[in-house]
Formats: C-alpha cells, sequence, structure tokens
C-alpha cells in the first residue's frame, strides 16, 4: 500500500512539474491566460498529492494505536500524559 501511494504523489508531483514548465514553455507563446489557469491547476496539485501520500490505509498502524506490547503502550501512555482505567485512583 505504501508503494501505491508514493507512486500516486509522484505521478502527481510529476504533472504539476510539466504543467508548470510546459504552461510557461510553449503555452504562453499562444495564450497567457491559459498559461496562468495551467499554473493555477498546478498550484493546486501539491497540497493534494501530500493528502494522498499521508492518507491512513486500512492496514497502517498509526501512533495512537496499541502495539500490543504491554510496558511499550504504558510507557507512550505516561509519555503522552493518558492513564489506564485500571491506574486511576477517584481520591
Amino acid at each position: 500500500m505504501y508503494a501505491r501511494r508514493r507512486r500516486a504523489y509522484f505521478v502527481l508531483m510529476g504533472g504539476c512539474i510539466f504543467l508548470f514548465v510546459s504552461a510557461w514553455s510553449f503555452v504562453r507563446l499562444f495564450s497567457v491566460e491559459a498559461a496562468v489557469a495551467l499554473c493555477v491547476v498546478a498550484m493546486v496539485i501539491p497540497p493534494v498529492a501530500a493528502m494522498i501520500a499521508n492518507r491512513r490505509g486500512p492496514e497502517d498502524r498509526w501512533w495512537d494505536d496499541p502495539s500490543g506490547d504491554p510496558k511499550s503502550d504504558e510507557w507512550w501512555d505516561e509519555l503522552d500524559g493518558k492513564r489506564r482505567h485500571e491506574d486511576r485512583h477517584d481520591d
């Protein structure tokens, strides 16, 4: 899944560079308005590419998911300021 997201990111960024370079290489010779429109489209692509590259896949493990190792999970909970229900004391 990671390879697919990475490939999609590079395809989108390659398209962005292609649009930008072609806009000011030869499209501007025919129409400056079209070249500006291509640059506006190219400007929108990088944030979309970043969202696609950082999208969570169904099999991805994220930072807030428990790892399954009780000692490690306890340590991370302590660092995050979280306390487990069995550790709470109502004084």
